[in-house]
């Protein structure tokens, strides 16, 4: 793969919702065009209902285009019960739609996953899935609290606190690296008050602001969470859900991931199975992967590889941990994975350092791409005291490690308040679009379908051969504007997505087998 497909497919795996922090990247301005545009030239403000705007362009972290958009603050109090203390400038970009003059009232409010992601620095990954959304809606952007450019609750790692294992000492790792972000952080946030409801409370004051009655959110991965919780809270006000990635108020983030994780490999390395030009000469990728595993745990070896970002020799030990986060990161996105069932083939006969080499790189494409503050904010308060360490799962690729490493540092996080019913079903007549990749590692299509049941004007599709974060797949597109036009989700003619495949297994380094 060439260094830009590597990169792109990476990217699309920070849409995963778990394990890795935002980099703290400014919406940059825009450029300036003809030379008529000089140094003095006033930049134009846009209004939007209350809150002005100014041009600006929202970086790629690919090599995707980058978006032109409209970017503009709104002072929210940190903390509601003191309205004159300490205030957060929430980050927000308005895209407006191309045909300006439509009079839509409606907008979209794209909600980022993570938790921890930045909603205006994802955005251009996912730009595409928008394009026929943009032509009559303007679409809204808003670092939620703690991402982004919204306060940022970014945690600044010290090698000595890195866990290197998943040994005994895993958990006073992460705890001692949590006290210390905490207590950095505590210095200009108060970490209570970085959750979901307090979110969503900032989403409904920044829509009074704009001086919109409904809106129509489009939530991704967490994202989901949010837009369930904020249509539970503020159901006069929604118009419109789509659900990509769904994750239901009903489970505890972390307690399925090892679990979802096995049954979408499975799923995954099933297709190399199915193809004699795979099966033939990789073998069987799930037990490639086990015995691999198995030898890592006991005699890790030491692994020349090439950096693939400066292209130097290296030496560095191949521990599980290098095999499970590839795997686990690469199976966001069938295409990534599709690399899987050679790369094990290649370390079954003793040539790790393309699965080094890999790791390597995404691990430093994915280091600081979440808000790891606003994460633990989020998850401590909301999920902490819901997990729990699964036996069978012990010998799993993630095993209970995230689980265990959670409430380490959960122990020592401060913690907001979550509502009494905050884990219940949404139970609401709201329009719905529900949308699952079939071999999602993390948000499996059962989600979707258990959300649906108290959603009587929901409808759930299934993308075949896709993962994570599917409404750029395809006529997904197209079918999104079709919905936020006419509010009706079961009248949608979804014969289109018919043409959806899977991505074949690589063969060979080159590619898979034409």
């Amino acid at each position: 793969m060439s260094r830009k497909t590597r990169v792109a497919l990476v990217a699309l795996c920070l849409l995963a919702w778990f394990g890795y922090r935002y980099v703290n990247e400014h919406a940059r301005p825009a450029k300036k065009g003809a030379a008529a545009q000089t140094a003095a030239t006033p930049v134009p403000t846009r209004m939007f209902g209350r809150i002005a705007f100014q041009p600006c362009t929202l970086p790629s972290p690919t090599g995707a285009p980058s978006v032109e958009a409209q970017c503009g603050k709104f002072d929210v109090a940190e903390n509601p019960a003191l309205p004159k203390g300490r205030r957060i400038a929430l980050n927000i970009a308005w895209i407006p739609a191309v045909d300006d003059n439509r009079d839509i009232s409606d907008p979209v409010f794209m909600l980022a996953g993570g938790p921890g992601q930045s909603a205006t620095r994802s955005y251009a990954i996912v730009a595409r899935a928008f394009r026929e959304v943009g032509k009559h809606r303007g679409v809204v952007l808003i670092d939620q609290r703690g991402t982004g450019e919204s306060n940022p609750l970014i945690c600044d790692a010290r090698d000595d606190e890195t866990p290197t294992s998943h040994g005994p000492d895993a958990g006073a790792t992460a705890r001692t690296a949590a006290e210390h972000c905490r207590d950095a952080l505590s210095k200009r946030a108060d970490l209570r008050f970085y959750t979901t409801s307090d979110a969503i409370r900032d989403l409904d004051a920044v829509r009074a602001a704009l001086g919109v009655d409904k809106i129509n959110l489009l939530g991704i991965s967490y994202g989901t969470r949010v837009a369930q919780q904020y249509a539970r809270r503020y159901p006069q006000h929604t118009r419109t859900l789509v659900l990509d990635s769904v994750a239901p108020n009903t489970i505890y983030l972390g307690n399925d991931f090892a679990r979802n994780l096995e049954s979408a490999l499975d799923l995954q390395f099933g297709q190399c199975s199915r193809l004699p030009d795979c099966a033939k000469p990789l073998g069987n990728p799930r037990e490639r992967l086990n015995t691999l595993m198995t030898m890592l745990r006991t005699q890790p070896p030491l692994v020349t590889y090439r950096d693939a970002n400066t292209g130097e020799s290296k030496q560095e030990t191949l521990t599980p941990e290098h095999v499970a986060a590839l795997a686990r990161m690469y199976a966001y996105v069938p295409d990534a994975a599709a690399v899987l069932p050679l790369l094990l083939n290649e370390g079954a006969k003793g040539r790790y350092d393309g699965l080094m080499a890999l790791s390597k790189m995404l691990a430093d494409d994915l280091s600081d791409q979440m808000a790891m503050g606003m994460q633990l904010s989020v998850i401590c308060a909301e999920d902490a005291d819901g997990l729990r360490s699964d036996p069978a799962m012990a010998g799993s690729l993630l095993g209970n490690v995230l689980i265990s490493t959670l409430l380490a540092q959960c122990e020592v996080w401060p913690k907001g308040q979550r509502p009494a019913d905050f884990h219940a079903p949404l139970r609401s007549d709201v329009p719905a679009l529900l949308l699952s990749g079939e071999l999602d590692p993390v948000t499996p299509p059962a989600y979707a379908e258990a959300v649906a049941k108290t959603l009587p004007n929901a409808r759930t599709l299934v993308l075949r051969g896709q993962g994570h974060n599917v409404i750029g797949a395809g006529c997904m597109p197209k079918l999104l504007a079709q919905f936020f036009d006419s509010a009706d989700a079961k009248s949608l003619d979804t014969n289109c997505l018919s043409t959806l495949s899977y991505t074949p297994p690589f063969t060979t380094f080159n590619g898979w087998t034409p």
